[in-house]
């Protein structure tokens, strides 16, 4: 018989943990699924990545395993006569001669499995499913646990598709931005023949705020002044995500103009804040007293200002 080398079908080196393993299988296992892969040879590659998986997840036949030794994949191989023996009865994995090992496979005692059950024999890994996620700019700043109430799609022991009631808690840690994804992972589909649970990937969507508006980290608010405000300067109440401070408008201020107040915005998950800016909206009033309407006809004629100077 032929060697395989099941550390390097799945890509791991033969020091990798348990996690590494599954984690890599998961991986490959998604990209060669016969159902959905249009790689060269996939189902193939699928097989042996489910057989490889299935000895190295076994703490047991991955002992087993490690104790034949280094060869070049595809070596010809038999194990040794005193593997057999503490081994291949010890762990039910069958002996020489007829009825014993006719291929790798039937080391670790899958063999007749995999030719009864076909391609199905295999561990296969649960599906991935994706799911919005409406959450508070308070959320996305303070961060906050929340428990989804989702339905997940499993097959029944009997082969029937059945949809799965799951409340599952969680965590969004704080400096969650807009379109950001979060991997659960295990939440997902239930893996098939001891096959690895899927993920549940979560896209953030953050909900829209009476007053600021986030953009990536940095926060925007549409901070009204009046006239006189903008032309004389002044210093304006201005709240924030952590409480009001007190900011100066210079004079001469103009409509659309940003004032930065620095590391006010959203938290950063390395470390930090983002910035926060006020952008002046120069507002006039709609209604006038008769003394406000005297007033402004006042300054409209000794004014020399013309905002139109240069389309003339």
């Amino acid at each position: 018989m032929k060697y395989k080398d099941y550390y390097k079908i799945l890509g791991v080196d033969k020091t990798a943990t348990q996690d590494e393993i599954k984690k890599s299988y998961k991986k490959l296992a998604r990209k060669f699924h016969p159902d959905v892969s249009k790689e060269k040879d996939a189902e193939d590659k699928f097989k042996e990545l489910g057989e490889a998986y299935e000895v190295l997840k076994d703490t047991e036949k991955r002992a087993s395993y490690d104790q034949l030794g280094s060869y070049q994949a595809g070596q010809e191989f038999r194990p040794p006569p005193d593997w057999e023996q503490q081994f291949g009865q010890s762990n039910g994995f069958g002996g020489f001669g007829a009825g014993g090992f006719g291929d790798f496979a039937d080391l670790f005692g899958m063999g007749r499995q995999s030719g009864r059950q076909g391609r199905g024999g295999f561990a296969r890994a649960g599906q991935d499913f994706t799911m919005a996620l409406q959450i508070s700019l308070d959320d996305a700043y303070h961060g906050v646990e929340r428990t989804l109430d989702i339905e997940v799609p499993e097959r029944s022991p009997d082969g029937q598709m059945r949809r799965i009631p799951k409340s599952i808690k969680m965590r969004i840690p704080k400096g969650a931005i807009d379109g950001q994804k979060m991997r659960l992972p295990g939440k997902g589909g239930a893996g098939a023949n001891g096959g690895p649970n899927g993920d549940l990937i979560l896209t953030l969507h953050i909900q829209p705020h009476t007053l600021f508006k986030a953009v990536v980290h940095d926060l925007y608010l549409d901070l009204p002044v009046t006239p006189w405000e903008a032309a004389l300067g002044t210093s304006v109440e201005v709240p924030t995500m952590e409480g009001k401070v007190r900011l100066k408008v210079s004079p001469g201020a103009k409509s659309g103009q940003k004032l930065r107040l620095t590391g006010k915005g959203l938290p950063k998950r390395g470390g930090g804040h983002g910035d926060f800016f006020a952008v002046l909206q120069i507002v006039v009033p709609t209604t006038l007293t008769d003394e406000e309407t005297k007033l402004f006809e006042e300054l409209a004629k000794i004014s020399a200002f013309n905002p139109r100077s240069h389309l003339v």
